[in-house]
């Protein structure tokens, strides 16, 4: 194996998440287990109860398991991470069904596409939700508001004897799980397409599961921790890292349906003291102005990932929160989480001084495994700080996606995950993201990371932290083969003048966008998971260079 590579940690994974699910809720018995912001609140106890009520409802209303069998394996669930979506998966996983959690940014175009490819007959939802997505999906739509009506009184009767007299291992019995196995698939997570059309990718319980426990193993989770829960369950941190981390760890977790309504946001932490917050950078910005410090007090950890986190932003949400940000890295072809930063509240006495480095993205979790190869040879293994593409084993590894054995061989050197992204691991094991294959442009045949630029300009550029103002993207040039574009929505002054405090920075001449390459925009486009959307920045930088031609 590699130097570099991290070494699989000794960490025993329990990939039985349904029963773990059913302990967790049990183990919390009378106190808080899942609440969100329309001041909904449910205890470990109703909560297990709520979800074996509505196991047996979808059971019988929804997908006749007795008279079916199994053979609607996967089921779309289209709602925000509010409790009726966290009960509506754990009771799909319960009886044993494929959650398939759909994207409701995306057009009605794409959400049929993702329906198309995944097999999906049913999706579960809410009539307010299809009110205000004015969407026709080609699935049977299944309300809860009226599933909710179909409750009869042996429902609750039942679920009631379950949840309260009926042992674990049996109880596990009744509903088959005993047939699951590791490999099995848990839930199939339709990428963000922020880079293309979304590709289906299925994950197992051995999948979410190591990888809930290997992030669980680095942060240190606590009973008393609450996750802030604000990522979408389309996304695969928001399924991971807080669906199935306050389903299946002995924390709570506090929802909000809308990641970019700081002011409720705000109140969900004061009200339930969150303790762990996952996000993005693009949420981390709204936050700055619109939350006080008194009401983020109880958080401890702040992980962010998706897109690279500026360091003047983490130091504005340090000075205002007094937690400082750190970033983690992950896929959704990972389940996602690959690596992670230890904050120093969290690291063990051992860790103090080797768990966070700052501008790294941190260490490989538990059981996974990372190294860099050659650009153009990917048999070459790089040593300790040497740039190249970064790939991935280990068991967060996906098996393949959905129905596309060809694009699966695209991404996978034996046995090991192409990441797409490029960086270095240094001697230490902490891996650095330089940013994306596809974010580089080949001009004068050498490749330059939009990322580095963009970076450059946010130091120069400097001003409030709470907004995204510039991002760096490229079009087709006829004299060097790509030409850096600049596209922004405001600049404290003139293009000519970054231009010149790019050159003193000392960035490579050909890193140095031209002053006719600067282009204002109404809005960078940004994805609904909170990611700079690749395609649309492509996208707008053509239109924007065309109509200037």
């Amino acid at each position: 194996m590699n130097a570099q590579a991290q070494s699989a940690s000794s960490l025993q994974w329990d990939w039985n998440l349904p029963r773990l699910f059913i302990r967790r809720c049990r183990e919390k018995g009378a106190q808080l287990k899942i609440a969100d912001s329309s001041g909904v609140k449910l205890s470990g106890n109703d909560l297990l109860l709520r979800t074996l009520a509505l196991k047996r409802i979808i059971d019988r209303e929804v997908l006749q398991a007795r008279f079916k069998g199994l053979e609607e394996k996967h089921v779309g669930v289209l709602l925000p991470p509010t409790v009726p979506a966290v009960v509506v998966n754990m009771a799909l996983t319960l009886s044993r069904r494929v959650a398939v959690n759909l994207n409701y940014t995306v057009s009605e175009s794409t959400i049929n596409r993702c329906i198309e490819q995944a097999q999906i007959k049913h999706v579960l939802t809410s009539r307010k939700v299809i009110e205000k997505l004015g969407m026709n999906l080609d699935a049977q739509l299944v309300y809860l508001e009226d599933l909710k009506d179909k409750a009869t009184l042996a429902d609750k009767i039942v679920a009631f004897t379950q949840s309260k007299f009926i042992p674990e291992a049996i109880l596990a019995r009744q509903f088959q799980l005993h047939k699951n196995k590791p490999e099995d698939r848990l839930t199939i997570i339709f990428t963000s397409g922020s880079t293309g059309v979304p590709k289906g990718v299925p994950l197992t319980y051995n999948n979410i599961a190591s990888n809930v426990q290997g992030f669980d193993a680095t942060i240190h989770v606590r009973p008393e921790d609450c996750f802030l829960g604000i990522l979408p369950f389309f996304h695969s941190f928001g399924y991971t890292g807080t669906l199935w981390a306050v389903g299946s760890l002995p924390c709570s977790g506090a929802f909000h349906y809308n990641p970019l309504e700081p002011k409720q946001i705000a109140k969900l932490i004061e009200n339930y003291k969150c303790t762990i917050v996952l996000g993005t950078p693009t949420f981390l910005r709204g936050f700055l102005k619109r939350i006080e410090p008194e009401q983020f007090k109880t958080v401890e950890v702040v992980v962010v990932g998706a897109e690279k986190m500026p360091i003047p932003l983490a130091q504005a949400f340090e000075e205002r929160f007094g937690v400082r940000p750190i970033e983690g890295y992950g896929t959704t072809e990972l389940s996602p989480v690959v690596a992670v930063n230890v904050p120093a509240k969290r690291a063990r006495t051992e860790q103090v001084n080797s768990a966070l480095r700052e501008g790294s993205v941190g260490k490989p979790i538990p059981g996974v495994q990372a190294r860099t190869v050659s650009l153009d040879d990917h048999s070459i293994v790089l040593g300790p700080n040497q740039s190249g593409m970064i790939e991935i084993s280990g068991p967060n590894v996906m098996s393949g996606y959905l129905d596309q054995p060809e694009l699966t061989a695209k991404v996978m050197n034996n046995g090991w995950y192409i990441t797409g992204d490029v960086g270095m691991i240094d001697q230490d094991g902490f891996i650095y993201i330089t940013g994306r294959e596809s974010r580089f442009s080949k001009i004068g045949g050498e490749m330059v990371p939009h990322i580095q630029v963009e970076e450059e300009l946010n130091k120069i550029v400097g001003g409030d932290e709470d907004i995204l103002t510039l991002a760096v993207s490229s079009v087709p040039d006829e004299k060097k083969g790509e030409k850096l574009i600049v596209l922004y929505t405001q600049l404290p002054e003139e293009p000519s003048a970054l231009v010149k405090k790019l050159i003193e920075a000392g960035l490579p001449s050909i890193y140095v966008p031209g002053i006719d390459s600067f282009i204002q925009v109404d809005a960078i486009p940004i994805l609904g998971t909170g990611k700079l959307d690749l395609r649309g920045l492509q996208k707008l930088a053509l239109e924007k260079t065309q109509t200037a031609h």
